[in-house]
């Protein structure tokens, strides 16, 4: 005879009603300390113990729940009680249901306000003029590299880095009706058809690519024309009623893209910070070496050297770096004195908590 079930899920509505009253509970505390930190004009985002809080969590778990489910699970709590003390805005690269969309709720969570914007110049507009706190945007891909109009808009809009997101990317061909045959068109944006060329070229050699704004976009274009395939996210398909032609078609596996979140204010350390720096190296000899010279002397981390050209100044550059600490930690502090003092034109553009995926430790 089959075991009665009912003192079991008893057991376990029980233990789900008793979250739903922490829960509450939880909310209501977040929303004092909303209160007292407007009181003493505190910022209402402490990456530092949101970092403990994490860290805390894990040792408590010791290994029995499935670590990135209660990472997930709290993370989601966490965002919405901060979001309870101020309601967050948030805009990114469109229409709905980008690879920028999906990095946004998993940063900020499913509580914010999320709005779409045509370009990610308009993003970094929307967040300069104050319309939205935050924006979301893409800087580099694992496979691709830069993206250069995220790079090129820190030189023209004054915006800070708040934080950071990476997301492994696959790529799925969706179509209205699910079947390859009726694709005569394969739209996205640039990256992914860059990220899926030679899957494209075996499979759909007679198929033309489509290069769009956005990968929401092709699946825009995709729901309203049979002929048109997209390469889209795995939240397209749901919002825009598509089908799956064929699931991961990426050239690469571990495909992984690096967006940034820009605000107005970068949070204050977490013990585990990037600092992002925009330079202007002065005409000598020697003198990128010189700037390098002293990061090295000074036992910092240079994650990454990025050069744009200035428009409108033929041959000029400036530099994109990321050094790992925070522009508080003494020795970063320092080391930015002797640049500015070295550099024709130096801006911290920022300093930020690292995501668990991207630390060098991890």
């Amino acid at each position: 005879m089959a075991q009665d079930l009912t003192p079991v899920r008893d057991g376990i509505d029980k233990i789900d009603n008793t979250i739903v009253e922490l829960l509450k509970e939880r909310l209501s505390l977040a929303k004092t300390i909303g209160k007292l930190k407007n009181e003493s004009k505190r910022a209402k985002w402490d990456p530092l113990r949101e970092r403990q809080i994490y860290e805390r969590l894990t040792k408590l778990n010791d290994g029995v729940f499935p670590k990135d489910a209660l990472h997930s699970i709290f993370h989601e709590i966490i965002t919405t009680c901060r979001l309870s003390q101020q309601k967050i805005a948030v805009s990114y690269l469109g229409p709905e249901a980008t690879f920028t969309h999906l990095a946004g709720v998993k940063y900020f969570g499913h509580s914010a306000t999320y709005s779409p914007m045509e370009s990610i110049a308009d993003v970094f507009s929307e967040v300069e003029k104050g319309r939205t706190q935050y924006g979301i945007v893409p800087v580099e891909n694992s496979i691709e590299g830069a993206v250069f109009s995220t790079l090129d808009s820190f030189m023209k809009f004054r915006t800070k880095i708040c934080g950071e997101v990476r997301m492994e990317i696959t790529h799925n061909l969706v179509c209205k009706s699910g079947d390859i045959k009726d694709i005569q068109t394969v739209a996205s944006h640039t990256q992914p058809l860059a990220q899926c060329r030679e899957w494209l070229r075996k499979h759909l050699p007679t198929c033309p690519t489509l290069p769009v704004f956005s990968t929401g976009a092709a699946a825009q274009m995709a729901a309203n024309n049979p002929n048109i395939g997209a390469i889209a996210s795995s939240l397209a398909i749901k919002t825009y009623e598509l089908q799956v032609v064929v699931k991961g078609i990426e050239d690469y596996r571990g495909n992984t893209t690096r967006f940034l979140v820009i605000g107005k204010e970068s949070p204050t350390p977490s013990g585990a910070d990037r600092t992002s720096l925009l330079l202007g190296i002065k005409e000598r000899p020697g003198a990128l070496n010189e700037i390098l010279s002293v990061i090295a002397r000074a036992g910092i981390n240079l994650a990454k050297i990025e050069s744009r050209p200035i428009k409108g100044k033929q041959w000029k550059y400036l530099f994109f770096l990321d050094l790992m600490g925070h522009i508080d930690d003494q020795h970063i502090k320092d080391c930015c004195t002797t640049l500015k003092a070295l550099c024709s034109y130096f801006e911290w553009l920022g300093s930020y908590p690292v995501t668990e995926e991207s630390s060098p430790d991890a």
